[in-house]
């Protein structure tokens, strides 16, 4: 069936103010059907617009982050459309959710808060959720992995239902762009070629990703870093790349010296108080640093991260030691707090 949207009239808010035609529901619906590749049934599809648009008993769900409940929406805006019941969606995961986030798009019966996103404020959210999903992990916390893995899969879906929304792609589209960008990285598995060892999959797998970003018009070392990256990750796969043409430190005691050199010279910039050079400067020392750890096989993302929880950790016996002594830390002054994060970390080391 060709892609195309139902016609309908919006309010300000994106909420219709009268109910769709049964007909245009089950248009609507079908079109969500399809998007899943075969992978819902068409039934499940059609019960939910149609039962939708016929006003039938719906119980109320609840929604995600910062959205408001569909029925306080439509007391505001006037609709009588009913609610969609749960129970009317595919069983399935994937298809269940695919359907959930066309629901609160929908623009007859959908989210007023979804149906007001966009690619630009659902990308942080992104972002965010890659963390959470970080954190957990390097805390541990595995009965939170799979909630916090779901919260990144949401995201994927919501790009997904834009794109569609748009005719641009839909999730069948991303999971069979990742699935065959993974064979073709992967001739070793898929196909008839032999890799050694890791380092050998390494470089080929290097040399694929060059491949891809050529076919993409991407033709200078640098091309293709996202800019959107963390900076200190950015820098890593920014020396990353120009190491693999020649252009690298020959030996980590340059890198040294260089870090030095980075150092005095934001020391005598600091001096004559010029913000700008200073943030200069400072760049600089940071990019050098981020050379070393490279050089030395540290992440340094991951070897900040664990220097923030270390400081946190000490930090907070601080905190605990004051609150022994009957004071805050603002009650206290840095050496009597100087002093006990000097027996704090001692113990640490010493354990």
């Amino acid at each position: 069936m060709p892609w195309r949207r139902t016609g309908r009239d919006l309010g300000r808010k994106g909420v219709r103010k009268s109910c769709m035609r049964a007909e245009d529901a089950e248009d609507s619906l079908r079109m969500t059907s399809e998007g899943v590749g075969g992978a819902r049934d068409d039934a499940y599809a059609l019960r939910l617009a149609v039962g939708a648009a016929a006003g039938g008993p719906r119980a109320a769900p609840s929604y995600h982050r910062a959205c408001p409940s569909a029925l306080d929406a439509r007391a505001v805006h006037g609709s009588s459309c009913a609610m969609i019941d749960p129970d009317t969606l595919p069983a399935e995961p994937l298809p269940r959710l695919l359907a959930v986030m066309a629901a609160l798009r929908d623009p007859a019966d959908g989210c007023p808060w979804d149906l007001e996103q966009t690619w630009a404020t659902i990308a942080p959210y992104t972002i965010e959720e890659a963390y959470e999903v970080a954190d957990a992990i390097a805390r541990s916390a595995w009965n939170e992995v799979p909630g916090e893995l779901g919260d990144l899969l949401l995201q994927v879906v919501y790009f997904a239902q834009m794109g569609r929304e748009e005719e641009r792609f839909d999730f069948g589209d991303i999971a069979r762009i990742a699935a065959e960008k993974m064979i073709l990285r992967h001739p070793h598995v898929f196909g008839t070629e032999r890799i050694a060892d890791e380092a050998a999959q390494n470089a080929a797998w290097e040399v694929q990703k060059a491949t891809e970003r050529r076919a993409r018009g991407e033709t200078r070392v640098l091309d293709g870093v996202a800019i959107a990256l963390p900076a200190l990750s950015r820098a890593l796969k920014l020396q990353n790349r120009a190491a693999r043409v020649g252009f690298d430190w020959p030996d980590e005691a340059g890198v040294m010296d260089k870090i030095v050199e980075e150092a005095g010279e934001l020391a005598e910039v600091a001096r004559d108080g010029d913000a700008g050079r200073i943030e200069d400067e400072a760049g600089d020392l940071l990019f050098a640093v981020v050379n070393l750890a490279r050089r030395l096989g540290v992440d340094p993302e991951a070897a900040l991260r664990r220097t923030n929880a270390k400081f946190e950790r000490r930090f907070a016996a601080v905190e605990d030691e004051l609150g022994a002594r009957g004071r805050a830390p603002a009650q206290s002054d840095l050496p009597e707090m100087d002093a006990i994060w000097a027996e704090v970390k001692a113990r640490e080391k010493s354990d």
